[in-house]
């Protein structure tokens, strides 16, 4: 099958100098704090915020909003990357330059007085979309904070979206080649890093500075406290892409949303806003873009104020009783990602539909 992943014009690291200026400048050139910011570095305005006019892509280059996807044509991809899509390479290397600890490609993690900050920092792929590998990455970080002297744990993203779920082009070049080999090594690193969420003992805050699609917004309900920016959308469209819920989100999305929504966004892929997100539960607060780094900065300080010992107990007594659930129902999820990628009727009906989405130009 003649695949082949198009250029969508979203590569990390695109952005050319004259384009800078005008991505990274509100005109007033106000000093704000952003999340990735070094105390002592040259202060860079807020790249948590996404335009809701471009298109988020995913790993085949189609565009996933209101339950559809739309593949744009190369060109026109393009354009739009080149209009709207804010990224900037210098930030990349400002935030890993003053970094000491580089043993990670596709994160970084920071140190900060009192918690760990994780962003997801993809190089190899788009818009930060989950691979075996990546979320290898991030177990591993949650693995040294769960046993360092943070109290908690921030996770937010470089870019404009915060993650866009599993890397479907990666998805389809492994599972062709072999499929029973390949559908185990992937539903098992889903299941490790679902697990590894599920079993972190301290509090764990996100920011969510852009779209969350699939397993990035399925992970949500397994973390303690979600911020979200006002550009912030949520979308889990699995049976559109002829998926599975994981991320244990056939569990928390009935028990969070209610069982009508949940079933709209698992089998329809409705969108969801930031406001909505909030009103339903899935979100605690949601904050205006140009304040969002601000906002979400000072709360964590706070929360890293208190006693460490006061954080991880208070998340055991709200956590612990769903601990065992939550693992037997991620169990549950990979094992049926598994037997459906295995079955040549599962896997024939992911790459027709996605293969049509491809030459849909």
């Amino acid at each position: 099958m003649p695949l082949k992943k198009p250029h969508n014009g979203l590569q990390n690291g695109d952005g050319s100098h004259e384009k800078d200026s005008r991505h990274f400048g509100n005109g007033s050139q106000q000093q704000n704090m952003d999340l990735n910011d070094h105390e002592g570095e040259q202060n860079l305005p807020s790249v948590l915020e996404v335009s809701n006019d471009t298109p988020v892509v995913n790993g085949i280059g189609s565009s996933l909003a209101n339950g559809s996807l739309n593949l744009h044509s190369t060109v026109k991809r393009k354009l739009d990357g080149e209009k709207d899509y804010v990224f900037d390479k210098r930030l990349r290397y400002s935030v890993r330059q003053n970094e000491s600890n580089c043993r990670f490609r596709d994160i970084v993690v920071r140190k900060e007085d009192g918690f760990t900050h994780i962003l997801l920092s993809s190089q190899t792929s788009d818009n930060n979309a989950l691979t075996p590998e990546i979320m290898k990455e991030v177990r591993r970080a949650l693995c040294n904070a769960s046993a360092d002297d943070s109290k908690l744990l921030l996770l937010s993203a470089v870019g404009s979206v915060f993650c866009s779920g599993l890397d479907y082009s990666y998805l389809i070049g492994r599972l062709s080649n072999d499929r029973r080999k390949e559908s185990t090594r992937i539903a098992e690193a889903i299941r490790d890093f679902v697990k590894a969420f599920i079993q972190f003992k301290k509090p764990i805050v996100v920011a969510i500075n852009g779209p969350a699609l699939g397993l990035g917004a399925s992970i949500l309900p397994l973390c303690d406290i979600v911020w979200a920016s006002e550009k912030a959308w949520f979308q889990t469209p699995y049976a559109t892409i002829r998926l599975t819920p994981a991320g244990c989100s056939s569990y928390t999305f009935p028990q969070i949303l209610g069982v009508a929504l949940a079933n709209e966004m698992l089998f329809c892929g409705r969108k969801l806003t930031a406001q909505e997100a909030c009103s339903r539960g899935l979100v605690s607060q949601v904050f205006w873009p140009t304040t969002f780094s601000q906002e979400v900065m000072l709360r964590v300080k706070e929360m890293a104020s208190c006693s460490a010992v006061v954080l991880e107990e208070s998340k055991c007594l709200m956590r612990s009783f769903l601990k065992s659930g939550l693992e037997d129902v991620n169990e549950k999820e990979c094992q049926m990602l598994k037997q459906l990628w295995s079955s040549s009727k599962g896997l024939d009906s992911l790459f027709s539909y996605l293969q049509d989405k491809i030459y849909e130009v």
